[in-house]
Order: C-alpha cells, then sequence, then structure tokens
C-alpha cells in the first residue's frame, strides 16, 4: 500500500511554507511518528512525521521548494517495509527495554519486557540531555517516544535542562543550522575583498515585512521612565531559593513586571486595546507576548490570560518558552494573538533603546539593564539600582498622557512590590 505524505494544514495566516531538509532518503525504513522532513514558515519551523511505517518510496518535493497545504511531500511504501525486515535490515529505530535497559532491535512488545521505541530525534535529544528514556512517557504509536515527549519531559523535570555550556552550543548549532533552508549562497571576491550574499531565512523576511508595516500604518511614540529596583531585587533575593524548592523554576524578574504590567492595564485598557480598520477593539484579557530569542531569530510567544497567573506559573511559562525556541517547537498558536508585549534588551547589555510595536498590538514594554546610579531622594544622594523603560505605542489611539501615566503606574508597582501581591 502506498502511503502519502502530505503538507499539513497551515494556519489560515501562512500561504505557504518553505522545505528545510530531508531527514531520511529514497530507500531508508521509516517508522510512524517518525520525522521525516522540516518546514520552515514566516513563524516556527514544522516537522513533518511519517503517517505510517513501511520504505521511503520516492520524495516528491526537494529542499529548498516552496509548498502548500496538503501538498504531497513523499510516498511511502507499506507492503515494502515487512519484505526489507525480513530480508535482515536491523536500521529500525532502537528500542530499550524499560526492565533491563538494553538496547535492542526486534520491535515488538510482551508481558515480560515491556518496551520503548525512540524516534531518532528523541534517542538524540535524550542522549544530549543524559536522559533516562524508561522514565519519559511515549505519546506515539504503540507508546513510541517522540521527539515532543523528551522535550515535555525537560520542560518539567528542570534538573535535565542544566546541560553544560558546550551542549548548549551545539544544540543551539544544530538547530541553526535545520532552520535556515539550504540555498546557494553566492560569494564574490573583488580586489581581495570577499562578499557573501545569502537569501533571508522565511523567519527574517516576515520580521521585517511586519516591522516596515507598522512604521507605516502607526504613529509610533515612544516615551521613557526608570524605576528603582532595588525593592525587587531584594525581595527576589529573600525569597528565591525558598521559591525554586517550592515550585521548581527559578524568580527571576519577568514574572514581576508581567504582574505590574497587567495591572497597569487594567487601569488604562485603552493601552491593551488594538486598531481594526475604523473601530477600536477593547479587548477583555490580557495576553503578554514575552521576546524570546532563539536561533531562528526573535520570537513572541504569547502567555494567555496572565491576570489569572501566578509568579511561578509566568515563570514556568517563560522557561518552557525558553527551551522550546531553542528546541524549534513551539507552536502557531503559541506565536499568534497578543494584546500587549514585553522585550528585555537589557539580558544583552542594552541601557536605553526604542522598541518597534508588534501589529496589531498598540503598545510594547522595553526593559533594559540594571545600573547602580547616583539619584537624589528626600535631598539626600543615594546609589540605588536603576533600569530605564520604554514604552512604545500607537498615538493614533493612545495619548501622550495615558502612556506617561500607564508607565508611572509600572514603576510605582515594582518600586512597591507588595502591592502586586496584595493586587493594590
Amino acid at each position: 500500500m502506498l502511503i502519502e505524505v502530505k503538507v499539513p494544514v497551515l494556519s489560515e495566516s501562512i500561504a505557504d511554507a518553505t522545505l528545510v531538509s530531508w531527514h531520511k532518503k529514497v530507500g531508508d525504513i521509516v517508522r510512524r511518528d517518525e520525522s521525516l522532513v522540516d518546514l520552515e514558515t514566516d513563524k516556527v519551523v514544522l516537522e513533518v512525521v511519517a503517517p505510517g511505517d513501511g520504505v521511503l518510496k520516492s520524495i516528491k518535493r526537494q529542499e529548498g521548494a516552496v509548498v502548500v497545504a496538503d501538498e504531497v511531500l513523499a510516498i511511502i511504501d507499506s507492503e515494502a517495509q515487512a519484505a526489507t525486515v525480513d530480508e535482515g535490515q536491523t536500521n529500525a529505530p532502537a528500542t530499550i527495554s524499560r526492565l533491563s535497559g538494553v538496547a535492542a532491535t526486534a520491535p515488538r512488545v510482551d508481558a515480560k519486557s515491556i518496551e520503548i521505541y525512540l524516534s531518532p530525534a528523541a534517542r538524540k535529544l535524550a542522549a544530549e540531555n543524559n536522559i533516562d528514556p524508561t522514565r519519559v512517557s511515549g505519546t506515539g504509536k504503540d507508546q513510541r517516544i517522540t521527539k515532543a515527549d523528551v522535550v515535555d519531559y525537560l520542560v518539567t523535570n528542570k534538573s535535565h535542562t542544566n546541560r553544560s555550556e558546550a551542549d548548549r552550543v551545539q544544540a543551539n548549532k544544530s538547530e541553526t543550522d535545520r532552520s535556515e533552508p539550504r540555498r546557494d549562497n553566492r560569494e564574490t571576491v573583488a580586489a581581495g575583498r570577499m562578499e557573501r550574499r545569502v537569501p533571508m531565512s522565511r523567519l527574517r523576511a516576515r520580521v521585517a515585512e511586519r516591522l516596515k508595516e507598522a512604521q507605516n500604518t502607526a504613529a509610533i511614540l515612544t516615551t521613557f521612565n526608570e524605576v528603582n529596583m532595588d525593592p525587587v531585587m531584594a525581595l527576589r533575593s529573600k525569597y528565591k531559593q525558598a521559591f525554586e524548592k517550592t515550585h521548581g523554576v527559578k524568580l527571576g524578574f519577568m514574572s514581576f513586571f508581567a504582574k505590574a504590567v497587567t495591572e497597569a492595564l487594567k487601569q488604562y485598557p485603552v493601552i491593551n486595546a488594538s486598531v481594526d480598520g475604523q473601530d477600536i477593539v477593547y479587548h477583555g484579557y490580557y495576553d503578554i507576548g514575552i521576546a524570546v530569542g532563539s536561533p531562528r531569530g526573535l520570537v513572541v510567544p504569547i502567555l494567555r490570560d496572565v491576570e489569572q497567573m501566578s509568579f511561578a506559573d509566568i515563570e514556568k511559562g517563560i522557561a518552557d518558552f525558553g527551551l522550546r525556541a531553542r528546541e524549534g517547537k513551539l507552536t502557531l498558536d503559541e506565536l499568534t494573538g497578543g494584546t500587549f508585549s514585553i522585550t528585555n534588551g537589557g539580558t544583552f547589555g542594552s541601557m536605553l533603546s526604542t522598541p518597534i510595536l508588534n501589529p496589531p498590538q498598540s503598545a510594547i514594554l522595553g526593559m533594559h539593564n540594571i545600573q547602580p546610579r547616583a539619584v537624589v531622594e528626600e535631598g539626600e544622594v543615594v546609589v540605588r539600582s536603576m533600569m530605564y523603560l520604554a514604552l512604545s505605542y500607537d498615538h493614533r489611539i493612545i495619548d501622550g498622557h495615558e502612556a506617561v501615566l500607564f508607565l508611572v503606574a509600572i514603576k510605582n508597582a515594582l518600586e512597591d512590590p507588595a502591592r502586586l501581591l496584595l493586587e493594590l
């Protein structure tokens, strides 16, 4: 029986995708749910898996091709698989006995020895992070462990996320290699001066398009303020060990900012609104986009309903986004929507910047690095840990005084963090 491997249904906002790389070649044995090919869209890299067991009979589209939803990418011959295995082929996915931990190749399950099956991507990720596969729950067919299962295990078991820096660099390099389409690069040499021309990735091209759209359509202004971070730093230092022990995640600064932003948005709802034609759409919920760096560039996954989240929920969500951004596992839904965004240039040493809007949102908050500076308090010069804040906003619907008061509300909440805990 011939099985077609097709492009999955894409989001309404995505017309097509670029075929990045094949993980199998014609004639290879493939297993159901095993990763076959990566597709890059404007927002994420999609992993297309095998719909059934068999042998890869033919590849219809090559790397670098632009494909659309439901287009046939390859053909799998399910009957050829059985014949090949009978002839003694042993390159089927490895299995590991849950009882003995010994690797095996016979893909069957019996009452005496429960075996688990790992896809190649899952096996590689588990090995990189020193994970015992017997501890991971498989969600694929016949309890097969997929790469997503290993990622979920990493998120929920943070002890396994402390990889060495070398491992992180290698993982990021591998993801970058997979994420960028293999296109012909052109090098030119003139008078001993070399230039290399490389096409933009789909993500970079889409980011450029949206940012230019924001500049062309919105009346963007930026207002600034500064905040004394000593109270937040003192609270964080006092409770960070107890917080991590209780919730299994570190207490960072972003949860304080997310909470402060949410409370300020409640006071000034127009900051949380968006423009739709001649209408202003006021959102009765608070979906906050958190800018996260990834090997493919900057992405902005969305924390949904932040007003209902605890500090621990926010920190876990951000840690999850960071991990899956590096692994290329963020979904389209997680990158779509949002009513407000926060970007933290301070992690890279930025002192001051003017962040650009993320359409159709009407405002974005920029955080910066924390520096000890001399400030005047009650007539005396004292040293405080200060951070500059920048709020870029769409002046078409947000007036200057609303933007300034919104930023002051964030400043007041952060300089008295007990207000956030007591929801004052």
